[in-house]
């Protein structure tokens, strides 16, 4: 039970004496949970039963067991506030480690958190207005958006009120709490996609159309969005199909809950390996689900209880593009996954400037990167990122590579907040740059992971800095603990995901690489099979791959490119086969040793409660 007290309608007295006022869902969120806890620590609720209530209100058990547990929590469209920064920074004190990790899908979780100190945690989190509900389990998870969103000079429409607005519209909503399995959306505000729309359940990316003949206002231009469904990951990837060229904007919220009701009545709910939006289009047609989706749109928009128009936040804070109401000043940065970037500086502030900062906004603001390793945050750096905000006036966005994007600076800024982010150690040059290694948590907390990704992800950026290569721009390297692809390595540049290998009569850990990954322009490449390599040969492999793209690649070529040039995964496969070997145990008892492990290898998986 919480030790936090808490008026019954949710007022908190601070230490200042001021009252706040807890949102009343949250509110009701939280009690419940302090009494289902109770119920199930006094044995009155069953494991089972209580697992699944847990699971939807964002708290996953670990393969640690016991009442080890990790919270993740909602950052929709990657928007956090120097407030909730802050209290992110208490919460890695008071209930983790001392520190946070960034997930991929824009969230932020703490592992080993004891499961009795979940409703205080919660409490903390409500006071800032930030929620774990439906963060996990068969929901409709964080809504995630572009980090650039209202600040990239490409964009066709500011995408944050959008993304805000189908936050709160399936938050709690009757429609989404028990689908067959869970359900992600994405928004991207331009064709580049970098929020990488092409392998959700629902990704949206806004697009602009010549009105045709026979409609109102005809032969002017009108921005709306291009829908996609059925994308996803996982072992069996599937590239998001356009649901119709294109969807007005007062018709987009009730296109996306229509793909979700066509999902709620449709999905496989024998089979949890067969239940994402891809597998319906699978068993159904593109033209069958597609013809559900309109006649389900259809429904809402006659319905008199659908509200009609456009979103209330988008009303409020208005959809036009940061490129709109002025010249832009200066050059543009290149955005998208395999843009050159062109690292001119010899000092590692002017290198951090050319890496991490985008330019081209009409009103002259630059937006900044700080550089996350490995997506993890000490409490020290969530209070300086606050701090920076706060003092800078700087917006602040999760993105999807795990990192801190500071947006709205004006240039001359930049000279004092090189320092300031270098005080904090997020001041590397690694936005685009081989450094910048994605993984997911790997067996470290995950059950389902049967290698340790993280470790693998830090020996490979320091091979790459040992071997002079950490600052090779336009490589991603994604590295997931199982084929469920939570690390993306299926659109990376170079990808990696954790599986048992067998040799000379043991387990050890080993990985299978893939290659050529490539998410932009409305399109997905799904990265190809190389080879598989052993655990402790990934690092060599990742850094003979760099050194030659970096030695070969001709002007302004991307990894795509070369990669093409030189075979494809498998002609480059060629090259690294010698490295797919095995010592004997005598020879080197390192390779039957994971990253991080003292002891030898063993495949340990325990029961899923996630997967991609």
């Amino acid at each position: 039970m919480s030790t936090i007290e808490i008026d019954s309608d949710g007022t908190v007295t601070g230490s200042d004496g001021l009252e706040q006022q807890i949102d009343a869902g949250m509110v009701a969120d939280i009690r419940k949970f302090e009494r289902s806890l109770a119920g199930y620590l006094a044995g009155e609720i069953e494991e089972d039963v209580f697992k699944v209530f847990r699971l939807a209100n964002g708290i996953y058990g670990q393969r640690q067991g016991g009442h080890n547990q990790m919270v993740r929590i909602k950052a929709p469209y990657g928007a956090i506030t120097p407030t909730q920064l802050d209290a992110l920074a208490d919460i890695s004190e008071k209930y983790s480690r001392t520190w946070g990790h960034l997930t991929t899908r824009q969230n932020v979780q703490f592992h080993f958190v004891d499961l009795e100190q979940v409703p205080d945690l919660l409490w903390d989190l409500a006071k800032v207005g930030l929620t774990t509900r439906e963060a996990c389990s068969d929901t409709v998870r964080n809504v995630m958006g572009c980090h650039l969103a209202g600040a990239c000079p490409h964009e066709v429409l500011d995408i944050q009120p959008w993304a805000e607005a189908t936050f709160w519209h399936f938050l709690r909503n009757p429609i989404s709490q028990r689908l067959p399995r869970k359900f992600k959306i994405n928004f991207s505000g331009c064709s580049t996609d970098c929020g990488q729309a092409m392998f959700n359940d629902v990704g949206v990316i806004a697009v602009s159309r010549t009105i045709p003949e026979g409609e109102d206002g005809a032969g002017g231009v009108e921005s709306g969005f291009r829908v996609f469904i059925a994308g996803g990951l996982g072992a069996n990837p599937h590239p998001a199909l356009a649901l119709e060229p294109f969807t007005r904007r007062e018709d987009l919220l009730p296109t996306i809950e229509a793909c979700v009701r066509v999902f709620e009545q449709t999905g496989n709910r024998d089979n949890k390996l067969r239940a994402r939006m891809k597998w319906v289009v699978g068993e159904l047609g593109f033209e069958e689900v597609q013809r559900r989706v309109f006649a389900s749109r259809k429904f809402l928009l006659a319905s008199s209880s659908w509200p009609g128009g456009l979103p209330t936040e988008v009303v409020e804070l208005g959809d036009a593009p940061a490129g709109k109401g002025g010249e832009i000043e200066g050059a543009v940065t290149p955005v998208g996954q395999g843009q050159p970037v062109f690292l001119r500086g010899l000092s590692p502030e002017l290198r951090w400037n050319e890496a991490n900062v985008v330019r081209g906004v009409s009103n002259g603001t630059v937006s900044a990167l700080a550089w996350s390793r490995l997506g993890d945050v000490t409490a020290e750096q969530f209070r300086g990122i606050a701090a920076i905000s706060r003092e800078f006036g700087a917006e602040v966005r999760i993105t999807n590579r795990q990192n801190f994007i500071l947006r709205g600076l004006p240039e001359s800024q930049l000279i004092e907040l090189y320092p300031r982010l270098l005080a904090i150690g997020m001041a590397e040059p690694g936005a685009e740059l081989s450094r910048d290694v994605v993984a997911c948590p790997g067996a470290d907390t995950c059950n389902l992971a049967v290698t340790q990704s993280r470790g693998l992800a830090s020996a490979i950026g320091e091979a790459l800095e040992e071997a002079g290569l950490a600052e090779v721009e336009g490589v991603r390297t994604n590295i997931s603990g199982c084929t469920n692809s939570c690390g993306q390595h299926h659109i990376a540049d170079i990808g990696f995901f954790g599986a048992e290998r067998r040799a000379h009569g043991r387990s050890a850990p080993g990985y299978q690489m893939l290659l050529g990954g490539y998410v932009g322009q409305e399109q997905i490449e799904f990265a190809k099979t190389a080879l598989r390599v052993p655990a402790k040969a990934a690092p060599e492999a990742t850094v003979r791959v760099v050194r030659r793209y970096s030695e070969e690649r001709e002007l302004g070529e991307q990894f795509q490119q070369w990669l093409e040039r030189s075979g494809g995964a498998k002609g480059v496969a060629v090259w690294l086969k010698d490295l797919d070997v095995f010592p004997t145990p005598e020879e080197n008892e390192d390779f039957y040793v994971d990253f991080g492990e003292t002891g030898p290898y063993e495949k340990e998986l325990g029961e899923s409660e996630c997967a991609v």
